[in-house]
């Protein structure tokens, strides 16, 4: 298991491909994990690509440290791990946390991102929003597998796909089991602070959002927020699908990434 101590921890990741081709670095959604949730991408990524994929602390097979996590400082431990594995610049892909986590790397790191891609994410958390991640973050602290599954994974499909693709609720029950609910809840906690609506105009790298067109997380008067305040901005709204569109538009997904990526010259 490759693992690099990474701003004082232990992180797991895993680096793919010919060094020699430029790289996209894979930030994951909050309940995701480096081993398993980008396997519909891999394949037709890694073709142009060298692949970073890693969890954030308090995630999957990284440390789980007892301090409160904050976005920033998952920023901070992405641009250590690059330091570590000797990537310079790299394309970055954020989806729904790994967004949030993308958009700090940009702000405060733009020397070190070729573009920004920015999947069902917003620049700052509804109040709706804040409503639903706090139902998490209460059954996350009370260590209640079934009730927190029952409170998520209705958000992230859509009900046809729930209907017609069994598997990814059988996935999903069984990636949960293996969640550390404490480290959950602070990643849920650490969310409800995104808040980069204002600085928005500062990000100068080329930018693509993708949102599903029936996501009700990433609402979508907030995404053409960022749309219209990130200065070389593409939005691409994918039809028939809610928040997980990297699972359940795989197809549209992934040419819509590498579309955008084959205009940006590094």
């Amino acid at each position: 298991m490759p693992i690099a101590k990474v701003n004082g921890i232990y992180m797991y990741y895993e680096l793919q491909g010919d060094e020699n081709l430029p790289c996209l670095i894979l930030n994951n959604g909050i309940f995701m994990n480096a081993a398993t949730g980008w396997r519909l991408q891999e394949k037709i990524f890694s073709k142009s690509y060298r692949l970073l994929k890693y969890d954030f602390r308090g995630q999957g097979d990284s440390e789980h440290p007892k301090d409160e996590y904050t976005i920033e400082l998952h920023a901070d431990d992405l641009a250590d791990l690059m330091t570590n594995l000797k990537i310079k610049k790299a394309h970055i892909i954020g989806f729904s946390y790994g967004g949030a986590v993308a958009q700090a790397f940009v702000l405060k790191y733009p020397e070190l991102c070729y573009s920004l891609i920015l999947g069902a994410i917003t620049s700052e958390i509804s109040s709706r929003l804040e409503l639903i991640v706090n139902g998490w973050l209460n059954h996350a602290k009370n260590r209640d597998l079934e009730s927190f599954f029952n409170s998520t994974v209705p958000w992230f499909f859509t009900s046809k796909t729930i209907l017609e693709n069994p598997e990814l609720l059988a996935n999903a029950k069984n990636r949960y089991a293996k969640l550390d609910f404490t480290s959950v809840a602070k990643l849920c906690k650490c969310f409800l602070s995104v808040n980069f609506t204002q600085q928005l105009k500062e990000i100068t790298v080329p930018t693509c959002i993708l949102v599903g067109e029936q996501d009700l997380l990433a609402e979508h008067n907030y995404v053409e927020i960022m749309h219209q305040n990130i200065p070389i901005c593409e939005l691409h709204i994918i039809p028939s699908a809610s928040h997980v569109i990297l699972w359940e538009r795989v197809e549209e997904f992934n040419t819509i990434v590498m579309g955008f990526l084959s205009k940006q010259t590094v």
